[in-house]
């Protein structure tokens, strides 16, 4: 799916560059049929909604590809931010977090990610708790344009104090004889 998502972009540029291109085709088509040798692909047509509602056919073809594409590129349905884990010795995780390149919104929420995918591998492996040894945000540049990014460490925690104290309390029962 990150391959479909790399290639989203260059593809509705190619789409809206064809489709504009469409505008003026003055050659024959490959269809058959009563479409025009020559002149726009799209007909001089509109459409009647009623006596004084009408909207002409190619307007809402190019508005349609024109929502089509800047649902394609902003994808308000998609995460924000792209996590990668890695796991280490004694419990301990390293987050990489990418937000996207084109976004609407959800610019400051790095570290509420970090801290539910942190507390979500908490839960998943039976943890306690977790500490955060590391954490840092940036914003990383290149010709696409910039990405904020934020990295972390964390160490996953077991509480085995209350363990402990109640088996000091069972200890202390038996030697006193009861």
């Amino acid at each position: 799916m990150t391959s479909f998502r790399r290639c989203r972009l260059p593809l509705c540029a190619v789409l809206l560059l064809g489709l504009a291109g469409c505008a003026g085709y003055p050659g024959p088509t490959g269809f058959s049929g009563s479409l025009p040798a020559k002149g726009p692909i799209i007909s001089d047509t509109t459409l009647n909604i009623s006596n004084s509602v009408q909207f002409p056919l190619e307007k809402l073809i190019y508005w349609g590809a024109y929502a089509g594409a800047a649902y394609l590129i902003l994808d308000p349905l998609a995460p924000n931010w792209e996590i990668e884990q890695a796991a280490f010795p004694d419990s301990h995780y390293h987050f990489s977090l990418k937000m996207k390149r084109v976004y609407a919104g959800g610019a400051g929420e790095s570290r509420v990610v970090f801290h539910q995918q942190a507390k979500e591998l908490m839960r998943q492996g039976g943890y306690d708790g977790y500490q955060v040894l590391e954490y840092t945000e940036g914003i990383e540049s290149s010709v696409m344009g910039s990405q904020r990014v934020s990295q972390g460490v964390i160490r996953l925690t077991r509480n085995d104090a209350p363990v402990k104290a109640v088996a000091v309390a069972v200890e202390a029962r038996s030697s006193d004889g009861n």
